[in-house]
């Protein structure tokens, strides 16, 4: 699971610092929505205010926050918020969620914190170590299954 989630995060992240610095580069072709459409001018309004500059550097430093693993979870909380809006976006303003990109990013975001949930399972290990399985090498709800390490994996 640990290679899979590890997969997973420097795959998304390596498309949100790609289309992040794709903003300030153009190196890839973007089409744009037909004009006088709601979403050509919902982009026009973050082209003009800058809006989008400051989404794009979030991208960009979510996507670096997700491929270092100790702060991964940081880049997934603010990844996850731009997912979010990006989803909401073409469900409202292109017809639907299609585009594989997105619902890749959708379901990566989702295993991550399905990922990032599993390893503390509500109990206080990452907060405090308050179930006391840095003293105990069992697997209990919160320890990592390896014997040399302490609450959520981290090493003793």
């Amino acid at each position: 699971m640990k290679l899979a989630a590890n997969i997973v995060a420097a795959l998304l992240g390596a498309i949100f610092i790609v289309f992040g610095l794709n903003f300030f580069f153009q190196f890839i072709a973007i089409p744009q929505p037909p004009e006088g459409s709601a979403a050509a001018a919902f982009i026009g309004a973050m082209y003009s205010t800058g809006y989008l500059k400051l989404i794009k550097v979030l991208e960009i430093v979510g996507g670096l926050l997700l491929v270092l693993p100790r702060l991964r979870c940081l880049g997934l909380i603010i990844i996850g918020a731009i997912v979010f809006n990006i989803a909401c976006v073409h469900q409202f303003m292109f017809g639907g969620i299609k585009d594989p990109v997105v619902i890749f990013s959708i379901l990566a975001c989702l295993f991550l914190a399905y990922d990032a949930w599993k390893k503390c399972r509500g109990c206080g290990c990452c907060a405090a170590c308050t179930c006391g399985c840095q003293s105990d090498s069992s697997a209990g709800s919160c320890c990592s299954t390896e014997s040399n390490s302490g609450c959520c994996g981290e090493k003793k």
